[in-house]
């Protein structure tokens, strides 16, 4: 892997309100340990404040924002009015996902992941877009074998595991230039690990953290931290893309003291 610094990069939960107070505090309170902030898209299946514009705010904040796309609620159409915005904004790194599993007949078939990263490419061609900066797109990707078309993004985020050894094992596993982030996430409550296992069954999250955060909230953060620090101190990874939930202040809080 190339000598590059080991960046932090936290989710934000946007709103689903038009109130950007919220967001406002996630950014002010994190921005002593990240280096960047990732703006999810409808990721828990309610309509929130676009990504787009919820990272020209990080942007305004004096911060750096990647703005999260999902090819599920959108046609080629409405993808290229988010690049037209974002370039009009200056964001101009993204992360294209596919989108939670919908029921049947909520999603348009018309644009997948990798079309939305030969678009976005393609716009480097595009007069509309001549005085503008190179847009960058990163891919998420599970604890398997990376596709090729993937390994060609300009970064990539590992799916969010509570086992350093697995991302380890995973990372000797594939050959990609481009940085690679170890995905993280808080552990909230025995409610959320149940909900997690439902919805990612590939995930495995461990009795006994189970068990910690139950008796004591605080766990989750601990835990994650230091999963956090274990992933840099072992060189393999470029950065980490962390989703403190609602315990940023805390992770905030925790962090500081080792980062």
């Amino acid at each position: 892997m190339p000598d590059r610094r080991f960046e932090l990069i936290c989710e934000i939960e946007p709103p689903t309100r038009p109130d950007l107070t919220r967001v406002r505090h996630q950014i002010g309170v994190l921005t002593a340990v990240a280096d960047s902030f990732l703006i999810p898209d409808n990721h828990i299946g309610r309509a929130t404040v676009s990504s787009v514009a919820v990272a020209h705010e990080v942007r305004a904040m004096g911060a750096a924002g990647i703005a999260c796309l999902n090819s599920r609620d959108r046609n080629l159409l409405g993808f290229r009015r988010d690049l037209l915005t974002a370039a009009a904004y200056g964001v101009d790194r993204f992360l294209f996902v596919y989108g939670d599993k919908p029921t049947a007949g909520d999603r348009t078939s018309e644009l997948t992941v990798r079309t939305m990263i030969e678009e976005a490419r393609g716009a480097a061609e595009d007069p509309a877009f001549e005085a503008c900066s190179p847009f960058r797109v990163g891919v998420t990707s599970g604890l398997r074998p990376l596709p090729a078309w993937k390994g060609r993004a300009d970064f990539v985020f590992a799916q969010v595991s509570y086992s350093v050894e697995n991302l380890l094992r995973w990372r000797d596993s594939v050959e990609v230039d481009a940085p690679v982030y170890a995905g993280v996430m808080v552990l909230a409550s025995a409610g959320m690990a149940r909900n997690l296992a439902a919805k990612i069954p590939d995930i495995a999250i461990p009795d006994d953290l189970v068990t910690a955060v139950e008796r004591d909230r605080n766990a989750g953060v601990d835990a994650a931290c230091e999963q956090v620090l274990a992933i840099r101190d072992s060189g393999a990874f470029d950065g980490v893309h962390l989703v403190p939930v609602s315990r940023y202040r805390q992770v905030a809080a925790r962090l500081e003291q080792h980062l």
